[in-house]
């Protein structure tokens, strides 16, 4: 148990998001995370990348407990998450239960909620021992034209608590595309080394959300991230992230979004996913 602890609250990126574990079984676990502004959207709101985060914490935490720390390293191979409500300048609590296990599979459900009990997140995630086995040769990202052009938002956004403690920089907004790069600062890393699956995950939500807003322009709207389904493929991805979002589908006010992150050096794939973003008058 002491070495799971270790890597939840001494990983250097959920040390910078304040994740504290609780409680450790062989079928559940408990997190608090601490309201702080620097996790925050304008107006004191949760940031739908911590969600995601605290989830694939969650399923990790459970998954190197149960399966045991030979089977490593571990990623998460599926991760749906449905956002319920938001936790606005409150402190929030997430249970990670195990659903089934196997000999290098774990399947966790992870929800969180805020003091006074109202739900705020839902997700499942399916992680994955790689049982000391080498890397799998990566697929490439398409990528984009290379394009820059961040638009009369780009800088706004990159000026958000949560987005510039990412390092997050906006490169383009436009066109109902959006590219986004993350530098492997050190408040991101994983304590195994390279970026940890939140902060990717932080990366894929903001470049899916920037993409639809790439679509409607600013204006007197109100937004929220509904849901993200993703994959990661390449645990502990390093150097300098780049995530590239274009709107594949939209109606009235929901925004589907297909995202991909590579490490810009390699071109590797990294992770890769679909954000629903909703954007109402």
């Amino acid at each position: 148990m002491g070495d799971v602890r270790n890597w939840v609250e001494n990983s250097p990126y959920a040390n910078a998001l304040g994740v504290q574990l609780t409680d450790l079984s062989d079928s559940g676990a408990s997190f608090l995370l601490p309201f702080a502004e620097s996790n925050a959207n304008p107006g004191g709101a949760l940031h739908g990348g911590v969600y995601a985060s605290l989830s694939v914490i969650g399923g990790q935490t459970l998954a190197r407990h149960v399966l045991g720390p030979e089977t490593g390293p571990w990623h998460t191979m599926g991760f749906q998450i449905n956002y319920l409500a938001a936790a606005i300048n409150e402190d929030v609590h997430a249970d990670a239960r195990l659903l089934r296990r196997g000999k290098e599979l774990c399947f966790v459900e992870v929800t969180s909620r805020t003091a006074d009990g109202k739900p705020t997140g839902h997700a499942t995630v399916a992680m994955r021992g790689r049982m000391g086995k080498p890397a799998a040769e990566m697929i490439k990202a398409p990528g984009d034209d290379g394009k820059s052009d961040p638009g009369p938002m780009g800088k706004l956004m990159s000026s958000v608590n949560f987005i510039a403690g990412r390092g997050l920089e906006v490169e383009l907004m436009a066109d109902s595309r959006a590219r986004i790069k993350m530098p492997e600062l050190e408040a991101n890393r994983d304590l195994d080394g390279g970026h940890h699956e939140g902060a990717v995950l932080a990366l894929l939500d903001t470049c899916g959300a920037m993409a639809a807003w790439a679509e409607t322009g600013p204006g007197p709207f109100k937004a929220s991230t509904a849901a993200i389904q993703a994959q990661i493929h390449k645990g502990q991805p390093t150097g300098e992230l780049v995530s590239y979002a274009h709107v594949v589908n939209r109606d009235d006010e929901i925004f589907w979004s297909h995202v991909d992150v590579a490490e810009r050096s390699s071109g590797d794939l990294v992770a890769q996913g679909t954000v629903f973003y909703r954007i109402v008058r």
